[in-house]
């Protein structure tokens, strides 16, 4: 199957997508009001909104990740406990993403992370041996070291994508980095693997999964930002 854009809130085009996918990554609206193109970023109920999204993707993927602002932790880690007492096989992982560059406050202290959660359901393969980096001993030459380095932790201290940074679709109010999700693919997927992206966003997903040879269905909401991925990336 080839990449595909799909223009449409997920909760309507998912149910319709006659296709199993190996993993999902999902970052949905914060509900912070942000200013998007053509949809509201407020939410009457988060809570109910997010179980709606969650439930759908889970029971299409393998392995689903789901990125989220900080001020929902206590309504996601309800939302979660909830699925994973109705289903045993579905297995839980907490990471997190760490930047040191986050937005500063001078009232209170500022956010440096984003919740990055993981669900799979039992017997989903991962691919750790894809993502190892370059251990302290390898760096310092110590014969001790694993030649092939080290699997990461669960903290992805992964830079925020700011505006000067080479990533940034300035048509897009917020932008998730391509070497987080691509960490996420890596371990979750190989090539020819299917991948979703429920919140298309600027097409980050996309462009991650089109380097490493795997097939996207990118699901966006906005018209315009549609076809801005489209014409990016010749789909």
């Amino acid at each position: 199957m080839n990449d595909q854009v799909i223009c449409g809130d997920l909760r309507d085009v998912l149910p319709d997508l006659d296709q199993r996918f190996t993993m999902c990554f999902m970052d949905p609206p914060d509900g912070i009001n942000l200013n998007y193109n053509s949809f509201s970023d407020q939410f009457e109920d988060y809570y109910t909104y997010l179980e709606e999204v969650v439930r759908l993707v889970i029971a299409r993927c393998d392995i689903s990740w789901l990125s989220f602002n900080a001020i929902w932790l206590p309504v996601v880690g309800s939302l979660v406990r909830q699925l994973c007492r109705e289903k045993p096989e579905l297995k839980f992982k907490p990471c997190v993403q760490t930047f040191t560059f986050g937005q500063t406050r001078q009232t209170d202290l500022g956010n440096g992370h984003r919740p990055l959660w993981r669900l799979a359901w039992e017997g989903s393969t991962l691919y750790p041996d894809a993502i190892r980096v370059p251990s302290w001993r390898q760096l310092n030459g110590d014969r001790r070291a694993d030649p092939r380095g080290r699997v990461p932790l669960d903290v992805f201290d992964v830079p925020r994508v700011t505006g000067n940074s080479k990533q940034r679709r300035k048509w897009h109010p917020t932008q998730i980095g391509e070497d987080l999700v691509e960490r996420c693919v890596k371990l979750s997927t190989v090539e020819g693997d299917s991948v979703l992206d429920g919140f298309s966003g600027t097409g980050t997903t996309l462009r991650v999964c089109k380097r490493l040879n795997r097939t996207c269905t990118a699901i966006e909401i906005d018209p315009m930002y549609c076809e801005k991925i489209r014409k990016e990336n010749h789909v």
